[in-house]
């Protein structure tokens, strides 16, 4: 497996997302290591994260198509 970073900025850039979206759920991250989230909390943030995903890609068609 190569672990070479392709967009060195993206980590940060996903981390950014990553807030935010816990922001809008309402669950609070820590900078690091986050493990100690229930299964529930993690699941938010991760379909949060999906549905912006999403709409981005949605508006993106839009405006592109």
């Amino acid at each position: 497996m190569n672990n070479k970073k392709l967009v060195p900025d993206a980590k940060e850039a996903l981390d950014r997302f990553k807030m935010e979206a816990a922001s809008e759920v309402g669950v609070t991250l820590k900078k690091g290591y986050n493990g100690d989230l229930t299964a529930k909390q993690a699941g938010s943030v991760g379909g949060q994260m999906v549905k912006k995903m999403i709409m981005n890609a949605e508006n993106s068609m839009k405006t592109n198509g």
